[in-house]
């Protein structure tokens, strides 16, 4: 199916692996030009690299830690003109409300939640103008409630109410925002919150991929079956569809 994406141009937060290196790969083989931001410069330069040996498309890369509003308004000011915007930067830690502390939550909330937020507004004017597309990639913890991982579950709770709020106001500017809700996802993340979960049941961290068995189809998803959901969303295939969110779980038991 032909998305009718070449030529856009998409920036994409977290693209230095995972989701948003998935990502990254699949829209250049759409033909879309690439703005990819990550903190760190050597994972940003080996993604642009490996994103380059796929198609000959535009490739620009910005590093920046979107937890400092500074940067934020410097990644904007480089980004130029855009299509798309795919928001997947940050990465909360697990533990339970004694456990995770004023200053970690903060940290990770500042970069995830508020550097959505943060970056959407300051990209808000850009994408107008072409009548862009905002993708969220947010995390179905923000639907489970897990109280070992509540400041993930609060802020994705957030981020999923931000995404079908501004996706009712975008439609006054021929904009659409939309979310993804990933389940677990075959990531060095999902390693590190399995790791502390073992520790958690077992008191054995070694033992995290256990907890492999009771998932859908025995796995986690790809992360480029979370990319093809991007993609689609992004395209104007999904041309109706505005403050929607679209949860990739498996659908556990």
């Amino acid at each position: 199916m032909d998305l009718h994406l070449s030529g856009k141009r998409v920036l994409i937060t977290g693209a230095s692996k995972g989701i948003g290196r998935a990502t990254a790969l699949l829209l250049a083989e759409e033909g879309c030009d690439l703005v990819l931001v990550a903190r760190d410069p050597a994972n940003l330069a080996a993604a642009a690299d490996a994103v380059r040996t796929r198609r000959q498309v535009s490739v620009q890369t910005i590093a920046a830690d979107l937890a400092s509003q500074a940067e934020v308004e410097r990644v904007a000011a480089e980004a130029g003109a855009l299509d798309i915007l795919v928001n997947n930067a940050g990465a909360i830690p697990p533990g339970n409300l004694l456990s995770v502390d004023n200053d970690t939550w903060r940290a990770a909330w500042d970069l995830k939640i508020f550097g959505f937020i943060s970056l959407t507004r300051a990209l808000y004017a850009i994408l107008k103008q072409r009548r862009g597309i905002v993708v969220n990639v947010i995390g179905s913890a923000g639907e489970s409630f897990d109280p070992n991982y509540i400041a993930g579950v609060a802020g994705n709770a957030a981020l999923m109410a931000f995404t079908k709020a501004l996706g009712k106001q975008a439609k006054a500017d021929g904009m659409r925002v939309v979310g993804i809700n990933p389940g677990p996802v075959a990531t060095g993340r999902i390693e590190m919150l399995l790791r502390a979960r073992a520790v958690r049941e077992f008191g054995d961290e070694t033992r995290w991929q256990e907890f492999y068995k009771p998932m859908a189809f025995g796995r986690p998803a790809h992360p480029e079956e979370i990319a093809n959901a991007v993609a689609f969303l992004a395209s104007d295939r999904s041309g109706y569809t505005t403050g929607t969110i679209l949860t990739i779980d498996g659908a556990p038991g």
